[in-house]
């Protein structure tokens, strides 16, 4: 009987070192604990993770992908008049782009389930800027076409 209430006694001892190592972090933010320590405050000028690193980085995503989604509009007028084309042609890109745009994002929607939006953007962001880096390389209408409709894989 002692055997055992020597046992159970190491037992309650890790028990409550558990429970004293279990308290959460402290933040560099204000977190309210009953909606799973999301942040109630901003720090702009705070880099510290987890909560003021995600929003710098979710900002510097989203600043990235509309950097790539328009980054061909101020040049479509000097593409026009360099290939000679047509206002219709100009449009059959924007569809095109539109069109894969609609259809990825049924597909990234299913791949974010599965292994998450962060890791999902960073490829997607690095996969758009290869098009994006191609826009002067375009010398005709498919040309157009092609990097139009990968830019739109950033969409």
């Amino acid at each position: 009987m002692t055997d055992l209430a020597n046992d159970e006694q190491p037992n309650k001892d890790r028990e409550a070192n558990q429970e004293e190592d279990s308290t959460p972090p402290p933040y560099a933010v204000k977190v309210d604990p009953e909606q799973d320590d999301k942040a109630t405050e901003l720090k702009l000028c705070s880099a510290k993770r987890p909560h003021m690193r995600a929003f710098h980085f979710s900002w510097w995503g989203f600043f990235i992908a509309f950097f790539i989604w328009f980054a061909i509009a101020p040049l479509l007028p000097i593409i026009k008049h360099d290939l000679d084309l047509d206002k219709e042609d100009i449009w059959t890109s924007n569809i095109f782009a539109v069109a894969f745009d609609i259809v990825m994002r049924f597909v990234f929607g299913s791949l974010c389930d599965k292994y998450g939006a962060r890791i999902l953007m960073g490829i997607i962001l690095m996969v758009a800027s290869i098009p994006t880096a191609c826009i002067g390389l375009i010398n005709s209408l498919t040309g157009l076409i092609l990097v139009r409709l990968f830019i739109g894989l950033a969409g």
